[in-house]
């Protein structure tokens, strides 16, 4: 944020307010280590060759309430229409409860990332009650403790199911175009990086080869239709594929889960559980799958154990391809689980119960059927006649962008598939005003009534197993009862309520109270991710101070805000350099360099992007053996594409001869990969874009 105001008064300053140690306790850590100032520490233990003599051109901080105002400014400039657009969003409503008590409290949201199962139980069995959730709903016995988003979701299913069944000669993946069209688009780009062979088309049609492991199916698809997949399923098992469904979790209340009609593998989005839309996330991703293949499944899983007494206890139970153990072995770069947000989708199921999400799914698409009547009468054609939330609507050639723009103008979006039909997805916070307002831009009378429709399924899609059996979703569903019990799981975890976490990672939240304010702004939280950009102006203004301040702090020509982890960050750098490469006609090159004292993700990101990775030597310390490094770099010369290199170093030491390798990687035609660049460490070092 810019500002020309004088400094804010001292009462106000946020350094002074979060920033711990008090000059008093610098004064005496530096007493302790032997130095004067903190200045003469930071010269004696950061090189000088890496240090950065000069200001960051970035604006002056502001107070907490400036920031505020100024953000509050910033998201006026987004415009909150009425949002039906699907493609695997929708708007929900959180409850009340869940939104102070977890969403907006700082025991659930400053909690370390729980590796430590002894001082994360509380989380833990939140989880749990996530995993159980989406085991219920799709029909599957084993699902992991989330993942990043449904995208990303589906592309770690398509490597899992080559670990479990691609050969050499068996590495072409089916692909239906009934998918969403952004999760066809990253299936696609992590399949190619590993050299597996993806083919869109009709699944209807398609006829599976000995040259197949494994199809994604949409369930319902992307323009709402609900198909009976049954005997392609069977023709997949048949030639011995894999078949992986993207779900909705809510239509599962409804349907038939995959896990009854055959399904291996179910992933999707739990967002619409009560997690705001926020533009496109962060949402928690879900994976479930056979108890045959547990040990392929990417992830954490948790479980229930026993403690020394004899008590239950719960851990992560199952961490098979965690990258600190697997490294260029593994098969999925993805460390992490979406916690606080799969706590959300999870306490959402807590809430309502087994009725409550049943009766939330027959209202949402007695409204579909409803809207479908309404529409009809105008003499449009609802093009599929088993949907979900989800209307094809045929207007007539070349009418489709006109109805759009009529909805538009109510504050109404909706999806335009192609000249003739429109898409309109609706959801749990639809009302019979936003129904007439609907069928107004297709021609209908206002005010028409609501019709009476019958929300029920005929077989083979009518849902005849019950879910949410387990008694903690039958228990909370007073708002006391409900208190009580997140605030028992919130007494058995360690945040920064209670204590400084000094553990030292990416993870770490340390954000201010203030920063987490806007998270629940409407302004911010109802914005649907594919929304017309003239609707998002004040995410784009965001966006665009965000990218200049990165890249004056990194010292690069532009940043990628899209990765959302670190290991997708390290994929998608490996990708632009792979790319880059073979723009200069050295495609071949795909030898990446790694010391011993990286983090596990980078192997595991590097393999994922195709590489073949090399280990390089480091001391106990974390410093790379450069004798090593140079010996390695010249044997692969012909072919060595990257070095990834973690600046500062996972020990928390800096490589003070940075630039000596980024010289013999350059040297050898290689580039230089910096992960893990803390920003805080950022300002006063070297840029990497210096470097």
């Amino acid at each position: 944020m810019s500002a020309n105001s004088a400094a804010p008064p001292a009462y106000d300053s946020f350094v002074k307010r979060h920033i711990g140690p008090s000059a008093d306790d610098v004064g005496e850590m530096l007493e302790t280590v032997g130095y004067q100032t903190l200045d003469a520490f930071i010269d004696a233990v950061v090189p000088e060759g890496i240090r950065l003599r000069k200001p960051l051109a970035i604006a002056d901080g502001l107070s907490e309430r400036d920031a505020l105002d100024a953000l509050a400014a910033t998201a006026s400039k987004n415009e909150i229409f009425r949002s039906y657009l699907g493609m695997g969003y929708a708007d929900t409503i959180t409850p009340p409860v869940v939104q102070r008590n977890i969403l907006e409290n700082p025991g659930w949201y400053t909690a370390y990332t729980p590796y430590q199962a002894e001082i994360a139980q509380g989380r833990l069995e939140a989880l749990l009650n996530y995993q159980t959730m989406i085991i219920d709903l799709v029909g599957l016995p084993i699902a992991n403790a989330s993942l990043l988003d449904e995208g990303t979701a589906a592309a770690e299913a398509v490597a899992m199911s080559y670990a479990i069944a691609g050969t050499p000669g068996k590495e072409v993946f089916f692909v239906s175009e009934t998918c969403h069209p952004q999760t066809i688009d990253v299936v696609e780009t992590r399949a190619k990086a590993r050299g597996i062979t993806v083919v869109v088309g009709d699944h209807e049609t398609f006829r599976f080869t000995s040259e197949v492991f494994g199809a994604l199916i949409s369930y319902p698809a992307t323009d709402g239709a609900v198909h009976d997949f049954a005997s392609f399923t069977a023709a997949a098992h048949g030639a011995g594929a894999i078949v992986t469904v993207v779900a909705d979790l809510l239509a599962l209340a409804l349907l038939t889960p995959p896990g009854e009609w055959g399904a291996d593998i179910v992933v999707g989005n739990s967002q619409r559980f009560g997690v705001p839309l926020g533009y496109g996330g962060p949402h928690a991703a879900f994976f479930a799958t056979k108890d045959d293949y547990k040990r392929q499944i990417p992830g954490r899983i948790i479980g229930v154990s026993r403690d020394s007494h004899g008590r239950p206890a719960l851990r992560m139970a199952l961490q098979t391809r965690e990258q600190h153990i697997r490294r260029e072995k593994a098969t999925s770069n993805v460390c992490t689980a979406q916690v606080l947000l799969a706590v959300i989708a999870g306490m959402y199921a807590v809430w309502h119960g087994p009725d409550g999400i049943r009766a939330i799914a027959r209202k949402v698409h007695g409204q579909a059927m409803t809207l479908a009547t309404l529409i009809e009468a105008t003499g449009a054609k609802i093009v599929h006649r088993v949907y979900f939330d989800t209307l094809r609507v045929d207007v007539g050639e070349g009418k489709a962008a006109d109805v759009v723009e009529r909805a538009k103008a109510l504050r109404i979006n909706l999806r335009r598939l192609d000249d003739a039909c429109v898409g309109i997805a609706l959801d749990e916070t639809v009302r019979d005003g936003d129904l007439a307002d609907i069928a107004r831009a297709f021609g209908a009378k206002a005010g028409a009534a609501t019709v009476e429709s019958d929300a029920r399924y005929a077989a083979p899609f009518a849902r005849t197993t019950p879910y949410l059996l387990h008694p903690v979703f039958s228990r909370h569903h007073s708002e006391t009862e409900m208190l009580r019990y997140m605030r028992k799981l919130e007494a058995k975890d360690l945040s920064l309520t209670y204590s400084m976490i000094p553990l030292g990672s990416c993870t770490m939240k340390l954000n201010a109270t203030a920063e987490m304010f806007p998270v629940t702004w409407p302004a911010f939280g109802k914005l649907h991710p594919f929304a017309p950009e003239e609707q998002a102006l004040g995410y784009a203004a965001m966006f665009d101070e965000l990218r200049r301040d990165l890249a004056e702090i990194t010292g690069f020509a532009d940043v990628s805000l899209q990765p959302n982890a670190g290991s997708q960050g390290e994929f998608a750098g490996l990708l632009v350099i792979r790319r880059y490469h073979e723009s200069r006609g050295d495609g071949h090159r795909n030898i990446c360099l790694i010391p011993q004292s990286a983090h596990g993700t980078n192997p595991a990101s590097a393999v994922m992007a195709g590489m073949k990775v090399i280990v390089v030597k480091t001391d106990t310390h974390g410093h790379m053996d450069l004798a090593d490094l140079k010996a390695k770099a010249e044997q692969h010369k012909s072919g060595l594409a990257a070095l990834m290199v973690t600046y500062p170093s996972t020990h928390g030491v800096f490589e003070a001869e940075i630039r000596e390798v980024c010289a013999i990687v350059h040297a050898n035609g290689g580039q230089v990969y910096m992960d893990g660049a803390n920003m805080n460490a950022m300002v006063g070092l070297s840029r990497p874009g210096d470097i």
